[in-house]
C-alpha cells in the first residue's frame, strides 16, 4: 500500500475514533463538541467576511486613484488645448 492510502486508513481511522467517542460521551460533552465546530465556523465566517472587505476597500482604492488619474490627464490635455488654441489667435 502506498502512503496515500495509509494517510487515508489512518484518516478514516481517526474519524472513526472520533466519532464513536462522540457518541458514548455525555450530552454536556456532545454540546461543548457543536459548540466548538460552530465557533469554528463562525470563525471562518469572519475571516471570510473581513478578507472580502479588504478586497473590495483595495478594489475602491484602486478604482479612485485611476479615476483621479483620468481626471488629471484630462485636465492637462484641456490645459494644452487652451494653451494651443491662444497661440494660435
Amino acid at each position: 500500500m502506498g502512503n496515500k492510502t495509509n494517510g487515508l486508513l489512518a484518516l478514516l481511522g481517526l474519524g472513526a475514533l472520533a466519532f464513536w467517542k462522540y457518541k458514548n460521551s455525555t450530552p454536556e460533552q456532545q454540546q461543548a463538541v457543536k459548540d466548538k465546530i460552530n465557533a469554528a465556523k463562525d470563525n471562518l465566517t469572519k475571516y471570510g467576511n473581513e478578507l472580502k472587505d479588504k478586497a473590495n476597500n483595495v478594489a475602491s482604492q484602486v478604482q479612485d486613484k485611476a479615476n483621479e488619474f483620468a481626471k488629471k490627464a484630462e485636465n492637462k490635455a484641456e490645459d494644452v488645448a487652451t494653451d494651443a488654441k491662444q497661440s494660435f489667435n
